[in-house]
């Protein structure tokens, strides 16, 4: 439980500082995105899945 509430404390660190100090890059990123197809983004997005997957399998994996 530990490592999820990590997980999700570090998720919001990183969001908020986009936000605190890119606001206007964050909504040239929006557009960007918005010309991506769906598909495309789906497939960013399990891209990211994956790599998040790994990434928190070696730290588990590393800590231990």
């Amino acid at each position: 439980m530990g490592t999820l509430l990590l997980g999700i404390g570090l998720v919001f660190v990183i969001e908020g500082l986009v936000l605190a100090l890119l606001p206007m890059r964050l909504e040239d990123l929006l557009e960007a995105l918005r010309e991506i197809p769906p598909e495309t983004r789906r497939m960013f997005g399990l891209a990211a899945i994956a790599i998040g997957v790994a990434l928190v399998w070696l730290a588990r994996i590393l800590g231990s």
